[in-house]
């Protein structure tokens, strides 16, 4: 099996369980905000499972790039959702300024982006 075609689960996921090195950790989020991520989350799951399906059952191309770019456009806004909590948590502690805080701002930015 090519190592693009390996499964991946949560813990083997490229980062997943793993803190990214620079930055400070996430506090932790309200429980309607969490409870809005997570139910985005799963219904991603749902539309990944169904891309899978769609490959299995040799469906039309342009059907398949319709659902992908729909997964795309969640994940975009799942990650805006995070970006925004960042922002109105952790970038409170970056009141001072400087430019060290101005490159962490970016990094956030740049990770939400892709």
């Amino acid at each position: 099996m090519d190592r693009t075609d390996e499964p991946l689960d949560a813990g083997t996921a490229a980062g997943a369980g793993e803190r990214p090195s620079a930055g400070p950790p996430i506090p932790s989020m309200d429980e309607a905000r969490k409870r809005r991520i997570l139910n985005r989350l799963r219904r991603l799951e749902g539309q990944v499972r169904g891309l899978h399906r769609m490959v299995d059952e040799d469906r039309t191309c342009q059907e398949v790039l319709t659902l992908l770019s729909g997964v795309r456009s969640a994940l975009d806004a799942t990650a805006d959702a995070v970006l925004e909590h960042y922002l109105e948590t952790c970038s409170t502690d970056l009141s001072v300024g400087g430019e060290d805080d101005v490159q962490e701002l970016l990094r956030a930015v740049r990770l939400a982006r892709g």
